[in-house]
């Protein structure tokens, strides 16, 4: 069986996942984060090693993290790494969701098509004008209706999911799909400035790290936490994939500027890069502007600096000051 675990982080402190990841490992070895707040385990071996059936493993890995951080989970037991997601998005806090091989069928047939990986609104709205608005209808639909709706490949993919079958490993220590940092400020901050600058340093460190690991994102994330502990969430995709400090910046700005805040107490930011891909098999559009082209030749100058010398060694001069 397959454990899916969503824990009750709160807000931008996924800093405590590693140390949840370490816990699972303790069950089995086959463990993958699902950032920013959960993970997957196979529990095949471990109901072996341990001869504790799934779910007597999945209450000890609830009762160490209430133990160990005082936070509480919920816990998706399903025969794949698809079917355990969707049982943990439906368990409560503090319980198990468990899909038997013979329940499979059952647990898909009245849901939204929506809810299936890969399906999008605008796969969603296409779907349901031709009456397969549920996973169970689409799962009976004739295969050659569904390809010829969507396409020969996504067709086939999708109506696989729709009747609970995902061929996908979990895969101990997989890249991270998504890099995130934050900042919280010493008091309920209103002052827009310090709202940019903590926008440009946060873009500057993703942007560092993903040029480190040979990574670009293809969309951005801010949340912008307040005084009373609320939260706000936007996402925008970026015109091309990339890791350039500048283009993460602006697009983090304009986001910003998207949420109208004015005089809004602010006690945090967080930014996250999303849908990584190595950069190697991402397109850059040439601009043949000579600023462009000058500014990445001093991005990879600066990035080679801070490897040898310390994250701090050069910064914009915005943030010379910047704690």
């Amino acid at each position: 069986m397959i454990l899916c675990a969503r824990f009750h982080l709160p807000p931008m402190y996924e800093a405590a996942l590693p140390a949840l990841i370490a816990l699972a490992e303790g069950l089995t070895p086959v463990v993958q984060a699902l950032p920013p707040d959960g993970l997957l385990a196979d529990l095949g071996g471990a109901e072996k090693y341990f001869g504790q059936d799934a779910g007597q493993l999945a209450a000890v890995l609830r009762v160490r993290a209430l133990a160990h951080f005082g936070l509480d989970c919920a816990l998706g037991l399903a025969p794949n790494p698809m079917l355990a997601r969707m049982a943990a998005r439906d368990a409560g806090p503090g319980t198990t969701r468990t899909v038997l091989p013979d329940e499979v069928d059952s647990f898909l047939a009245a849901k939204p098509v929506r809810v299936l990986e890969g399906v999008g609104r605008s796969t969603a709205r296409t779907l349901c004008g031709y009456g397969l608005d549920t996973a169970g209808r689409l799962a009976e639909a004739p295969p050659c209706t569904v390809q010829r709706i969507l396409g020969a490949r996504p067709g086939r993919e999708l109506q696989e999911r729709a009747r609970g079958i995902d061929r996908t490993p979990v895969v101990p220590n997989a890249s991270a799909r998504s890099l995130a940092a934050e900042r919280s400020f010493p008091r309920d901050e209103l002052d827009p400035v310090r709202h940019r600058r903590a926008l440009l340093s946060l873009a500057e460190e993703l942007g560092v790290r993903l040029r480190g690991a040979g990574q670009v994102c293809r969309s951005l994330s801010l949340t912008v936490r307040y005084a009373d502990r609320s939260t706000t969430t936007r996402t925008r995709t970026l015109r091309e994939p990339s890791a350039h400090s500048p283009a993460l910046a602006d697009l983090a700005y304009a986001l910003h500027a998207a949420l109208g805040l004015q005089r809004a107490r602010v006690r945090g930011i967080s930014l996250r890069a999303e849908g990584l891909v190595p950069a190697e098999l991402a397109a850059h559009q040439l601009s043949f502007d000579p600023e462009d082209e000058r500014a990445r030749r001093i991005e990879a100058v600066a990035d080679r600096a801070r490897a040898k010398f310390g994250p701090r060694a050069i910064v914009p001069g915005t943030l010379s000051d910047a704690a």
